[in-house]
Protein backbone atom coordinates (compact mmCIF):
# COMPACT_ATOMS: atom_id res chain seq x y z
CA UNK A 1 0.00 0.00 0.00
CA UNK A 2 1.15 3.47 -1.06
CA UNK A 3 1.69 5.94 1.85
CA UNK A 4 2.22 9.71 1.77
CA UNK A 5 6.54 10.95 2.14
CA UNK A 6 7.29 11.13 5.91
CA UNK A 7 10.53 13.55 6.03
CA UNK A 8 11.69 12.23 9.38
CA UNK A 9 14.30 10.44 7.88
CA UNK A 10 15.94 13.49 5.94
CA UNK A 11 14.68 16.34 8.04
CA UNK A 12 18.16 17.87 7.97
CA UNK A 13 19.23 16.85 4.62
CA UNK A 14 15.69 18.21 3.27
CA UNK A 15 15.93 21.58 4.72
CA UNK A 16 19.57 22.06 3.65
CA UNK A 17 18.92 21.04 -0.34
CA UNK A 18 15.47 22.89 -0.27
CA UNK A 19 15.57 26.13 1.89
CA UNK A 20 19.43 26.77 2.63
CA UNK A 21 20.23 27.74 -0.76
CA UNK A 22 20.01 30.06 -3.41
CA UNK A 23 16.85 28.07 -5.05
CA UNK A 24 14.82 27.87 -1.91
CA UNK A 25 15.12 31.67 -0.98
CA UNK A 26 14.09 32.26 -4.21
CA UNK A 27 10.96 30.26 -3.70
CA UNK A 28 10.19 32.37 -0.60
CA UNK A 29 10.42 35.55 -2.53
CA UNK A 30 8.12 34.72 -5.46
CA UNK A 31 5.61 33.21 -2.76
CA UNK A 32 6.25 36.08 -0.43
CA UNK A 33 5.15 38.04 -3.74
CA UNK A 34 1.69 35.91 -4.41
CA UNK A 35 0.53 36.42 -0.87
CA UNK A 36 1.58 40.05 -0.18
CA UNK A 37 -2.32 40.97 -0.35
CA UNK A 38 -2.16 38.86 3.29
CA UNK A 39 0.01 41.04 5.15
CA UNK A 40 -2.17 44.61 4.63
CA UNK A 41 -5.38 42.47 6.40
CA UNK A 42 -7.24 41.89 9.75
CA UNK A 43 -5.98 38.97 11.24
CA UNK A 44 -6.69 35.45 9.36
CA UNK A 45 -7.43 31.60 10.30
CA UNK A 46 -5.05 30.13 8.51
CA UNK A 47 -3.91 26.24 8.06
CA UNK A 48 -0.57 25.15 6.64
CA UNK A 49 -1.60 22.04 5.31
CA UNK A 50 1.58 20.14 5.58
CA UNK A 51 3.99 22.50 6.77
CA UNK A 52 7.49 21.50 6.93
CA UNK A 53 9.91 23.68 8.74
CA UNK A 54 7.60 26.48 9.13
CA UNK A 55 8.76 28.82 7.07
CA UNK A 56 5.84 30.50 5.54
CA UNK A 57 3.78 30.09 8.22
CA UNK A 58 5.92 32.45 11.00
CA UNK A 59 6.08 34.51 8.40
CA UNK A 60 2.27 35.05 7.95
CA UNK A 61 2.28 35.34 11.80
CA UNK A 62 4.35 37.45 12.06
CA UNK A 63 1.26 39.73 10.53
CA UNK A 64 -0.79 38.95 13.65
CA UNK A 65 -2.52 35.43 11.94
CA UNK A 66 -3.43 32.85 13.70
CA UNK A 67 -1.92 29.76 12.59
CA UNK A 68 -3.21 26.17 12.48
CA UNK A 69 0.18 23.74 11.46
CA UNK A 70 0.42 20.35 11.03
CA UNK A 71 2.60 17.48 9.39
CA UNK A 72 3.12 13.81 9.39
CA UNK A 73 6.88 14.23 10.24
CA UNK A 74 7.58 15.18 13.65
CA UNK A 75 10.95 16.67 13.32
CA UNK A 76 9.95 19.06 10.91
CA UNK A 77 6.88 20.38 13.04
CA UNK A 78 9.64 20.15 15.43
CA UNK A 79 11.59 22.73 13.60
CA UNK A 80 8.61 24.64 13.08
CA UNK A 81 7.92 24.70 16.63
CA UNK A 82 11.36 26.53 16.91
CA UNK A 83 10.96 29.02 14.59
CA UNK A 84 7.68 30.20 15.99
CA UNK A 85 9.64 30.09 19.68
CA UNK A 86 12.46 32.48 18.17
CA UNK A 87 9.84 34.27 16.50
CA UNK A 88 8.34 34.84 19.68
CA UNK A 89 5.07 33.63 18.33
CA UNK A 90 2.42 31.37 18.84
CA UNK A 91 0.40 29.00 16.62
CA UNK A 92 -1.43 25.30 16.90
CA UNK A 93 0.90 22.32 15.98
CA UNK A 94 -1.03 19.12 14.66
CA UNK A 95 1.61 15.90 14.80
CA UNK A 96 -1.11 14.33 11.92
CA UNK A 97 -1.70 14.24 8.20
CA UNK A 98 -3.64 16.14 6.35
CA UNK A 99 -6.24 13.31 6.49
CA UNK A 100 -6.43 12.81 10.14
CA UNK A 101 -6.80 16.49 10.80
CA UNK A 102 -8.72 17.86 7.72
CA UNK A 103 -12.34 16.47 9.44
CA UNK A 104 -11.94 17.90 12.62
CA UNK A 105 -11.08 21.53 11.59
CA UNK A 106 -13.33 23.93 10.85
CA UNK A 107 -13.27 25.95 7.78
CA UNK A 108 -9.97 28.66 6.85
CA UNK A 109 -9.77 32.07 5.48
CA UNK A 110 -6.67 31.01 3.78
CA UNK A 111 -5.28 27.41 3.52
CA UNK A 112 -1.55 26.82 2.54
CA UNK A 113 -0.62 23.35 0.66
CA UNK A 114 2.99 23.86 -0.03
CA UNK A 115 4.89 21.42 -1.91
CA UNK A 116 3.04 18.50 -0.70
CA UNK A 117 0.33 17.46 -3.32
CA UNK A 118 3.51 15.46 -5.33
CA UNK A 119 4.31 13.47 -2.17
CA UNK A 120 0.64 12.16 -1.20
CA UNK A 121 -0.14 8.96 -2.21
CA UNK A 122 -3.84 9.82 -3.40
CA UNK A 123 -2.99 13.51 -4.46
CA UNK A 124 -6.26 14.63 -6.03
CA UNK A 125 -8.44 13.16 -2.99
CA UNK A 126 -6.16 15.07 -0.28
CA UNK A 127 -6.29 17.64 -2.06
CA UNK A 128 -10.28 17.91 -2.56
CA UNK A 129 -9.96 17.81 1.79
CA UNK A 130 -7.76 20.75 1.90
CA UNK A 131 -9.85 22.81 -0.76
CA UNK A 132 -13.41 21.85 1.24
CA UNK A 133 -11.29 23.63 4.02
CA UNK A 134 -11.32 26.88 2.41
CA UNK A 135 -14.37 29.09 3.75
CA UNK A 136 -16.17 30.60 0.68
CA UNK A 137 -14.91 33.20 -0.37
CA UNK A 138 -11.89 32.29 1.25
CA UNK A 139 -8.27 31.43 -0.63
CA UNK A 140 -6.34 28.30 -1.10
CA UNK A 141 -2.39 28.84 -1.85
CA UNK A 142 -1.22 25.98 -3.51
CA UNK A 143 2.50 25.03 -4.50
CA UNK A 144 3.40 22.06 -6.59
CA UNK A 145 6.12 20.17 -8.35
CA UNK A 146 5.36 20.63 -11.91
CA UNK A 147 5.49 17.90 -14.59
CA UNK A 148 6.16 20.27 -17.04
CA UNK A 149 9.76 21.26 -15.94
CA UNK A 150 10.53 17.36 -15.24
CA UNK A 151 9.78 16.58 -18.46
CA UNK A 152 11.51 19.41 -20.25
CA UNK A 153 14.63 19.11 -17.97
CA UNK A 154 15.39 14.62 -18.86
CA UNK A 155 14.27 15.29 -22.75
CA UNK A 156 16.79 18.61 -22.85
CA UNK A 157 19.43 16.19 -20.93
CA UNK A 158 18.88 13.72 -23.52
CA UNK A 159 20.66 9.96 -23.33
CA UNK A 160 18.98 7.21 -21.43
CA UNK A 161 16.31 9.89 -20.12
CA UNK A 162 13.65 10.17 -23.66
CA UNK A 163 12.50 6.30 -23.66
CA UNK A 164 10.61 6.55 -20.21
CA UNK A 165 9.75 9.35 -21.15
CA UNK A 166 8.15 8.68 -24.00
CA UNK A 167 6.41 6.00 -22.43
CA UNK A 168 5.28 8.90 -19.56
CA UNK A 169 7.00 6.97 -16.69
CA UNK A 170 8.70 9.23 -14.33
CA UNK A 171 12.51 9.25 -13.85
CA UNK A 172 12.64 10.43 -10.33
CA UNK A 173 11.78 6.72 -8.99
CA UNK A 174 13.78 5.71 -6.49
CA UNK A 175 15.25 9.36 -5.50
CA UNK A 176 14.85 10.29 -1.82
CA UNK A 177 14.13 14.08 -2.61
CA UNK A 178 12.39 13.57 -6.11
CA UNK A 179 8.78 13.55 -5.63
CA UNK A 180 6.60 11.05 -7.31
CA UNK A 181 3.68 12.16 -8.05
CA UNK A 182 4.63 16.33 -10.16
CA UNK A 183 1.65 17.38 -11.23
CA UNK A 184 0.73 19.19 -14.91
CA UNK A 185 -0.60 22.65 -13.87
CA UNK A 186 -3.42 22.76 -16.48
CA UNK A 187 -4.63 19.51 -15.02
CA UNK A 188 -4.66 20.94 -11.45
CA UNK A 189 -6.12 24.31 -12.73
CA UNK A 190 -8.88 22.34 -14.31
CA UNK A 191 -9.45 20.15 -10.98
CA UNK A 192 -9.57 23.09 -9.06
CA UNK A 193 -11.97 25.14 -11.31
CA UNK A 194 -14.23 22.42 -11.45
CA UNK A 195 -14.84 22.97 -7.39
CA UNK A 196 -15.33 26.52 -7.70
CA UNK A 197 -12.02 27.72 -6.97
CA UNK A 198 -10.82 30.60 -9.47
CA UNK A 199 -7.09 31.01 -10.43
CA UNK A 200 -6.37 34.59 -9.11
CA UNK A 201 -2.54 34.56 -9.86
CA UNK A 202 -0.16 31.85 -11.26
CA UNK A 203 3.67 32.25 -11.13
CA UNK A 204 6.65 30.12 -12.13
CA UNK A 205 9.29 29.26 -9.42
CA UNK A 206 12.84 28.86 -11.13
CA UNK A 207 11.37 29.19 -14.77
CA UNK A 208 15.29 29.48 -15.43
CA UNK A 209 17.59 28.67 -12.68
CA UNK A 210 17.22 24.99 -13.09
CA UNK A 211 17.57 24.42 -17.26
CA UNK A 212 21.06 25.69 -16.34
CA UNK A 213 24.00 23.35 -16.36
CA UNK A 214 26.66 23.45 -13.99
CA UNK A 215 28.72 25.19 -16.57
CA UNK A 216 26.68 28.08 -17.69
CA UNK A 217 25.31 28.25 -13.85
CA UNK A 218 28.94 29.00 -12.93
CA UNK A 219 29.46 31.63 -15.56
CA UNK A 220 26.14 33.27 -14.18
CA UNK A 221 25.53 36.48 -12.34
CA UNK A 222 23.49 35.59 -9.88
CA UNK A 223 21.59 38.73 -9.16
CA UNK A 224 20.81 39.11 -12.68
CA UNK A 225 19.44 35.78 -12.57
CA UNK A 226 17.19 36.32 -9.92
CA UNK A 227 16.12 39.84 -11.01
CA UNK A 228 14.92 37.55 -14.69
CA UNK A 229 13.41 34.79 -12.79
CA UNK A 230 10.88 37.80 -10.70
CA UNK A 231 10.64 39.28 -13.96
CA UNK A 232 9.60 36.58 -16.23
CA UNK A 233 7.57 34.12 -13.53
CA UNK A 234 4.63 35.24 -14.25
CA UNK A 235 3.92 35.69 -18.06
CA UNK A 236 2.03 33.03 -19.58
CA UNK A 237 4.61 30.00 -20.89
CA UNK A 238 7.02 30.55 -18.41
CA UNK A 239 5.37 30.20 -15.50
CA UNK A 240 4.09 26.83 -16.98
CA UNK A 241 7.74 25.90 -16.96
CA UNK A 242 9.00 26.61 -13.77
CA UNK A 243 10.23 23.80 -11.37
CA UNK A 244 7.28 24.57 -9.18
CA UNK A 245 4.00 26.40 -9.76
CA UNK A 246 2.10 28.62 -7.36
CA UNK A 247 -1.68 29.14 -7.55
CA UNK A 248 -3.71 31.58 -5.37
CA UNK A 249 -6.90 30.72 -5.74
CA UNK A 250 -10.40 32.04 -4.29
CA UNK A 251 -13.39 29.68 -3.23
CA UNK A 252 -16.50 31.34 -4.81
CA UNK A 253 -19.49 32.35 -2.40
CA UNK A 254 -22.56 30.67 -3.08
CA UNK A 255 -24.98 32.25 -5.34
Amino acid sequence: MQQDRNFDDLAERFNARIYDTGKGQLRLAILKQDLQQFTEVKPLSIWDAGCGAGQMSVWLAGFGHQLTLCDISEKLLHQARQEFAQARLDASFHHASIQQLAPQLEQFDLVICHAVVEWLATPLETLKQVMDRVKPGGYLSLMFYNRNAMVYKNIIRGGWRLEPILNDRYIGVGNKLSPPYPQYPFELIQFLQNNDFEIKQQSGIRVFSDYLNSESRHQTNEEQLLALELQYCRMPTYRDMGRYVHLLTEKKSPG
